[in-house]
């Protein structure tokens, strides 16, 4: 009898927020489809989620849900959503066993007739501790075997991997190896030998080093609107521009225009009328020639003249407004970060094209042989 070929079981942590496991989770589905694997996702315990059909869903869950067409099994994916107020409720009523039975049976039903499946984790490998389930707990639960993300540093990754990995080897979960994320291009070369060498002498292996890619943390016109509840003043139908940098307008329009590039979004305050014309001329003079501004925020609920308005309704430019001053709202727009949404197909195509590039998969799949 044909012995039944293991589930390749791939639990994703990382040595912080935000290092990039949306990202390895898109590009690992894509390329595990490509090879004809047949593939799931889940993410036991969510702590970002949406709302879909009266369910609370994690965010990440329901991403790789549409963009993989997984939407009938969506619930399974996302068995526990941890909202305000959860971790307080649970110190005080522990339900271990509740968890438990809640994850393996989402788990079940989704690798039946499987061939593999991506475990996307929360944070680093204690996260999730104070509720009975840790990253490594439930990697533990599920026989996944892991894959630690880092960031592009040497020595201060290599130290937090090396932490992570002690929780894991407690739990008696597997590593199959680290993948750097988020490298600067001038240092590319340099952190793939070393961290490579550092890894080695502890017994870990390097599966793949992705360069930094500035579009994959750049949000568009409507999300910056969102998330800083900021109003639109006009440009409604543009408003799906990527912002690739940000200025601040406060100096003289003959040194600012020095600063004006493709996808630039301008700050300033609704009273620099010379700033504003500014950044309305540059972008409607070389429209057409791969130079667009992404899109203005006036600042100190300052309105321009009824004009300038007109102009900038004319001009197409999505323009939003504030009350907040200028450099609260830049340090604001600094700060954002924008996970990976089901509208921005830029992102997942380039996601999926960093991990089949950089990562070796197939060293991935033969942890399982």
């Amino acid at each position: 009898m044909k012995k039944k070929k293991e589930l390749k079981n791939i639990f994703l942590s990382s040595i912080h927020q935000d290092a990039g496991k949306t990202t390895m989770s898109l590009g690992l589905f894509k390329a595990l489809k490509d090879r004809r694997l047949r593939t799931s996702f889940m993410k036991p315990i969510g702590q970002q989620f949406v709302n879909v059909n009266n369910l609370t869903i994690d965010k990440d869950s329901y991403l790789i849900g549409q963009v993989f067409q997984k939407g009938k099994t969506i619930k399974e994916m996302s068995p526990i959503t941890i909202g305000r107020g959860y971790t307080e409720k649970y110190i005080f009523n522990p339900h271990k066993d509740k968890l438990s039975a809640t994850i393996v049976k989402s788990f079940k039903s989704l690798t039946k007739s499987k061939d593999a499946i991506i475990v996307e984790g929360t944070g680093h490998a204690g996260v999730g501790a104070v509720i009975d389930y840790s990253n490594a707990d439930v990697a533990a639960l599920l026989g996944s075997k892991t894959i630690i993300i880092s960031g592009g540093g040497i020595g201060r990754s290599i130290d937090e991997i090396v932490l992570n990995k002690a929780l894991f080897d407690l739990k008696g979960v597997e590593i199959i190896g680290v993948i750097v994320n988020k490298v600067l291009p001038e240092k590319y070369d340099k952190i793939k030998r070393v961290i490579g060498q550092g890894l080695k002498n502890k017994g870990i292996s390097l599966l793949g080093v992705i360069p930094v890619q500035p579009l994959l943390s750049a949000p568009t016109i409507e999300q910056v609107k969102q998330r800083l509840n900021l109003q639109i003043l006009c440009g409604e139908n543009s408003t799906n521009r990527r912002i690739k940098h940000t200025i601040v307008a406060a100096m003289e329009p003959h040194n600012m225009i020095h600063y004006l590039k493709d996808g630039t979004l301008v700050l300033t305050s609704g009273d620099r009328v010379d700033n504003i014309l500014v950044a309305v001329s540059s972008h409607l003079v070389r429209d057409g020639r791969s130079f667009q501004v992404s899109g203005i925020i006036l600042t100190g609920g300052l309105m321009p003249n009824p004009k300038i308005v007109e102009l900038l309704k004319s001009s197409q430019i999505p323009v939003l407004i504030t009350e907040e001053d200028t450099y609260t709202v830049a340090a604001k727009v600094e700060h954002l970060i924008c996970k990976i949404q089901k509208t921005d197909k830029d992102k997942i195509q380039e996601a999926t094209r960093l991990v089949e590039k950089h990562v070796d998969v197939d060293k991935i799949l033969k942890a399982f042989d």
